[in-house]
């Protein structure tokens, strides 16, 4: 079983990584280079990145007159909000934060 320290450090830092895809993603997009598709963007936000990829729309303002974004960005953070506690409250995490 993994310890709630090691599940959360290691959370944090993938929404930090979809994070950083977003803005990428939209510094590509004003230069005109190869970008990020649309599906992989909501494939991390799905994967637990719901955080991060929400963060990333409002804060670089990307995505934001897509409706599957507007829409599903929230949809995948409620998401994994409730796959998070799940796992917290069924007792699939140990509580070993020593």
């Amino acid at each position: 079983m993994l310890s709630l320290k090691i599940l959360m450090v290691v959370y944090v830092l993938w929404n930090g990584y979809v994070f950083m895809a977003m803005g990428r993603d939209k510094r590509r997009a004003k230069r005109h280079q190869w970008r990020t598709s649309e599906a992989s963007l909501l494939l991390m936000g799905a994967a637990l990145g719901g955080s991060g990829l929400y963060a990333g729309m409002k804060y670089f303002r990307h995505k934001t007159s897509h409706r599957k974004f507007v829409i599903g960005a929230p949809i995948l953070l409620l998401g994994n909000v409730l796959v998070a506690g799940f796992l917290y409250y069924a007792g699939h995490v140990r509580l070993n934060l020593f």
